[in-house]
């Protein structure tokens, strides 16, 4: 018996979807990963915000950094 992974299950039954059906498909999938990806931007941020708030931030140039990581 051939083992048939959960993606080609999935991308059997949208075929057999109406082109139509498939374009609608396609379009929700791509504004549901463009939500994830702005939501991870919101927490990445909020991160950034609260370490910076605690002063766990250090500002320097590119120069200060390469200087740091040398030492």
């Amino acid at each position: 018996m051939q083992n048939i992974s959960r993606f080609e299950v999935v991308l059997e039954s949208v075929e057999t979807l109406p082109e139509e059906d498939q374009e609608i498909l396609l379009e929700l999938v791509g504004r549901r990963l463009a939500e994830r990806r702005r939501a991870e931007i919101a927490r990445n941020a909020a991160e950034s915000r609260a370490e910076y708030q605690a002063g766990q931030v250090q500002r320097g140039t590119v120069e200060d950094l390469m200087a740091e990581i040398g030492d």
